[in-house]
């Protein structure tokens, strides 16, 4: 198993170029490969396991071998076997499978999994270096549903809160958790109080967003999440450096500079995520925008905002961050994208062809207009407001007769919000549900001004609260569960809801209750 790619078929399938990729790091590695049966002097599952990207037929599997005290493991390649199975007990193995991990994926392991039964779960665990992995729960998606129940969350800072949070997300029993970026914070914030620390500077080259990824996989609810159910994910800003956009970025750094840094945290988050390795190994660039559907259902589209954004309105030279704005034209401008020109077209092909009942938009940033003001002249930069033509032709897409009922889902903002999505005729054509920071501080008092005068398309909104948004779609209804935190020290025994909203298919709004 290359620990980039392993595709699994009924056979055992290897996929070809995981194959040769396999073949040509061997060829220059120095050391024989360490047998699984080998023995490790500390626990190589430390950091867990995770399942992810489910289909009809498979899913991605993950985790990541490590040494003690979470160094990296001094071996050029490992054996590694897994096993998948149709009960936790693992009496029933359908499918096993081993290969390498190698040192340069950071002894990473990703399992592109194929040829399996849709609509059941499965178990999954792996072996190396003598030691067995805990067993994760993954899933194949139905042909056809009448339901799914999504996880929703979003910035998640290791030294504001613990993760307990996930004791009630995993008691929901999501079909899946999507994250919505924030996994992990790069910086700390000394004027907020902290309950534990990074113990380690800011991250700036490979291996310190390795050792800060490492870090987020030691809590154990996270851990517990991520055997629970399978997670979709995508990146925001502190996944690499707050506010960045494309390679403009906070400190003004020339753009050469800052792409080293990026494709390093790019290389650090797709080594610990349960990301389809098909996505991204043997690409210019590493894409993160896919399609992840559930059955006759719902369709999902996950968004990629950071990469490939247009450098943030009326600011100067390679300098993004997350600014006040005042009549600043340059961010109609039509040029300007937050999507890039091919996913803005990917999308879009998405929308044309639509077939199931219910639209899924998942996206990182604040989607809506958000007016700081009543004469609707000052916004922030480091949404969709300075990006002002591409949501209009997002919206403009949401209109045509194939998207019956289009939900865009977001994060960022550290506050719940409910907003209807007007189209150009300036009526509703669909909702924006956007969930809190499931632990890190909210936003400064006033932050938004006078929301309720200056933005009447808002139908709910929480700026004070943390916490994750359940959302159950059948056939006819979507209904959320905005989930509160009500203690961030010990997240899991206090959480009750803050808000509940349904909307009936076909009507393009959200109502209380």
């Amino acid at each position: 198993m290359d620990s980039a790619m392993v595709m699994a078929g009924p056979d055992i399938l290897w996929h070809r170029r995981a194959l040769i990729g396999a073949m040509a790091s061997l060829a220059v590695l120095p050391t024989i490969p360490v047998d699984a049966d080998a023995r490790a002097h500390a626990d190589p599952f430390a950091l867990g396991v995770a399942s992810g990207d489910p289909g009809a037929d498979g899913f991605v599997l993950w985790t990541r071998l490590v040494g003690a005290q979470l160094e990296p493991l001094q071996a050029a390649a490992i054996v590694v076997r897994y096993e998948i199975a149709t009960d936790a007990a693992f009496r029933g193995i359908v499918r096993t499978g081993r290969g390498l991990a190698h040192p340069e994926r950071a002894h990473a392991v990703h399992v592109e999994v194929i040829g399996l039964p849709a609509g059941r779960p499965y178990w999954y665990r792996f072996h190396a270096l003598g030691a067995t992995s805990p067993v994760g729960r993954a899933v194949t998606v139905p042909r056809v549903a009448d339901r799914l129940r999504l996880a929703v969350t979003s910035c998640q800072h290791w030294e504001q809160a613990r993760f307990g949070v996930y004791r009630d997300i995993v008691a929901a029993e999501p079909d899946l958790v999507l994250q919505l970026g924030d996994y992990i914070y790069e910086q700390s914030y000394p004027d907020v109080p902290r309950v534990r620390d990074f113990g380690a500077l800011e991250p700036r080259d490979l291996e310190g967003y390795r050792r800060r990824h490492a870090l987020y996989k030691t809590d154990p609810d996270l851990q517990a999440a991520h055997r629970a159910c399978p997670w979709v994910v995508t990146w925001d800003d502190h996944e690499v450096l707050n506010d960045y956009a494309g390679l403009a970025n906070r400190e003004g750094l020339p753009p050469a500079l800052f792409a080293a840094r990026r494709a390093a945290a790019y290389q650090a988050y797709f080594e610990h995520m349960p990301i389809r390795p098909s996505l991204w190994r043997g690409r210019r660039e590493a894409r993160l925008y896919r399609a992840v559907d559930w059955a006759d259902l719902a369709s999902l589209s996950v968004l990629d905002t950071r990469q490939y954004r247009s450098s943030p309105p009326c600011a100067a030279p390679n300098v993004a961050r997350n600014v006040r704005l005042k009549d600043c034209a340059e961010a109609a401008a039509p040029a300007r994208t937050i999507m890039g020109d091919a996913q803005e077209r990917w999308l879009s092909n998405r929308l044309a062809g639509e077939m199931r009942p219910w639209t899924i938009v998942a996206q990182q940033v604040f989607f809506a207009p958000l007016w700081l003001d009543g004469a609707h002249r000052s916004t922030f930069s480091d949404q969709w407001d300075g990006y002002a033509a591409n949501r209009n032709r997002v919206l403009h897409a949401m209109t045509r007769p194939a998207v019956r009922n289009p939900i865009v889902l977001s994060g960022d903002v550290h506050s719940f919000w409910v907003n209807d999505l007007d189209g150009p005729s300036g009526s509703a054509i669909g909702t924006e549900i956007v969930t809190s920071a499931l632990a890190a501080a909210s936003p400064p008092v006033g932050r938004f001004g006078d929301i309720d005068r200056n933005n009447p398309h808002v139908r709910f909104y929480d700026v004070e609260q943390a916490g994750w948004a359940k959302l159950d779609f059948d056939r006819q209804k979507l209904s959320v569960d905005m989930r509160m935190i009500v203690d961030r020290v010990d997240a899991g025994s206090a959480i009750r809801s803050l808000g509940k909203f349904t909307t009936q298919s076909g009507s393009r709004r959200m109502e209380r209750g």
